[in-house]
């Protein structure tokens, strides 16, 4: 009897034994289920900065983001870059290149994206007002014989770009779109992001870069940004027709505001007809059809006029906001940010991917030096520089086209008008006149003393050709308001851009600071 008790209790023992064995390892397994399942909903790519596998987190894989994830991947950085859409873009801006943007791009080793793409090389100017016309040549004496402008489709550029960082293997390119930046105790620590399937990923870095967009949901914790649009373009492409100035681009002085040609292809050709304000005629009542054909083509040089009207009837009319917003950082620690979601200038002088791509060389040299990313309050302080050192170029593009598309649109002021007949007329006499302007506008001579120099010249010559021969009380009045609607133009601007940054450079302290140390 008690030999039986004692197997009895000996084989409970065993089997409450064995049920508690099962019963641990399913409470596991539905532990482990569960984290796989958060994890599928919420992933966490690395728990902390410094054991992180990433250096950079970029935003955006447009112009500024691929080159910039090509540029930063090619110095050793781990670069994991998250883009809304991978496909390839269609855009009716993004299209022409200056040849100051063409050596950024050639200092970056990004020169042959633009190869096998049909881009077309631009020599300079055409441009029409009344009837006349003159020819602008980008001042290319000095540089090799492939420096030029350059038109080309956006969307290939892009792509080709996107594959050349992608074939880096510490580049990895993700489409997704960011919904926040992680922030902790006031450092960025990295980015929260859907995939395009919509489940949600956390990644961390040392430093988060954005640059989404002239459009960026991200940009208003990193800068104080007033975006203004001031017009809007309505792009058109003409096919199989022949410009009056090969090889250049065309601008026409027309009412109310200027229109622009470029090549895109062997094939085709870019047209942006600007509308001021934020509202145009609607494309789908004709309306839109009825103003380009009957405001628009009658004031066209007659070479185009024809290939204008068959693209109107094409039916494929495009609009796109001209926004502008000066550059007005917030350092933050741990983020940065560059191209459009950072600073926009109007679209008419074709400035934007010079300024975006010569920002990304000077970031490059700011980070080159530094193998450790990790201080974000002492790195934070060391990238001040780079709001200073990128402003010869970026205010000198930026001043410039704010100010001529001001210039060159009409108004009922007469004083304006003779400051647009004026510009005309200036660019008109060659030599220094028309290569000075042009060199700035090229980003091939980004000096803003020079900027303000010609453009004064210009509303000075334009008081000299309205005193001339024979003075007059009311010409002389017109005089004195020209001079004033001149500085009415200018100087907004460059307090915008930021006088001391743009002037007197040498006296911002964050040019001196050294390196965090390692």
């Amino acid at each position: 009897m008690l030999m039986t008790m004692v197997v009895c209790t000996f084989f409970a023992s065993m089997l409450g034994f064995l049920l508690c064995v099962l019963r641990r390892r399913d409470y596991g397994n539905a532990i482990a289920k569960e984290k796989e399942k958060l994890k599928g909903k919420y992933h966490d790519s690395e728990e902390c900065v410094e054991g992180s596998s990433t250096d950079v987190i970029i935003v955006g894989a447009g112009v500024a983001g691929a080159a910039l994830a090509h540029t930063l991947g090619k110095d050793g950085r781990r670069v994991h870059v998250i883009e809304r859409d991978l496909t390839e873009p269609n855009r009716i801006v993004g299209e022409y290149l200056q040849p100051g943007g063409y050596l950024k791009l050639v200092e970056l080793g990004l020169q042959d994206c633009i190869d096998e793409i049909d881009a077309q090389r631009v020599f300079g100017y055409a441009l029409f007002k009344d009837g006349k016309s003159t020819k602008l040549s980008y001042p290319l004496e000095q540089f090799h014989s492939d420096v030029a402008g350059r038109g080309f489709h956006n969307g290939p550029f892009i792509q080709r770009m996107r594959a050349k960082a992608a074939t880096l293997p510490n580049v990895q390119l993700e489409q997704g779109t960011v919904t926040s930046l992680l922030e902790e105790n006031g450092t960025i620590k990295g980015v929260q992001y859907k995939t395009k399937d919509g489940q949600a990923f956390k990644s961390h870095a040392a430093l988060t870069i954005v640059c989404d967009g002239c459009s960026s949901n991200l940009r208003r914790t990193l800068c104080k940004s007033q975006v203004e649009v001031h017009s809007c373009f309505v792009g058109l492409v003409l096919e199989n027709c022949e410009l009056p100035f090969a090889n250049h681009g065309h601008v026409i002085i027309a009412d109310p505001s200027p229109i622009v040609f470029y090549p895109i292809s062997s094939t085709e050709f870019r047209c942006l007809v600007d509308v001021p304000g934020q509202k145009v005629p609607p494309i789908a009542n004709g309306e839109m059809a009825k103003y380009l054909k009957n405001v628009v083509a009658p004031q066209l040089p007659p070479q185009l006029h024809d290939a204008f009207i068959s693209a109107i009837d094409k039916g494929n009319i495009r609009t796109m906001p001209n926004r502008s917003m000066p550059a007005n950082p917030q350092p933050t620690p741990g983020a940065l940010l560059i191209g459009d979601a950072f600073n926009m200038r109007h679209a008419f002088t074709g400035g934007g991917m010079t300024v975006a791509l010569s920002d990304i060389v000077v970031l490059r040299d700011l980070l080159k030096p530094l193998r450790d990313l990790n201080d974000a309050p002492s790195l934070c302080k060391y990238l001040e520089s780079f709001y200073t050192l990128r402003k010869p170029i970026a205010c000198t593009i930026n001043t410039l086209a704010e100010a001529l598309y001001k210039v060159f649109s009409d108004s009922p002021d007469q004083a304006r008008k003779e400051m647009r007949q004026a510009c005309f007329d200036y660019l008109c006499l060659g030599g220094v006149f028309s290569t000075g302007p042009v060199a700035l506008l090229s980003g091939l001579n980004p000096r803003p003393l020079s900027l303000l120099f010609h453009f004064f010249a210009v509303a000075i010559y334009g008081v000299g050709s309205l005193l001339l021969p024979f003075p007059s009380p009311k010409r002389m009045w017109v005089g004195a308001r020209l001079i004033w609607s001149a500085s009415g133009i200018i100087f907004p601007i460059i307090k915008a851009e930021g006088v001391r940054q743009m002037f007197f450079p040498a006296i911002i302290a964050a040019l001196y600071r050294a390196p965090p140390a390692e």
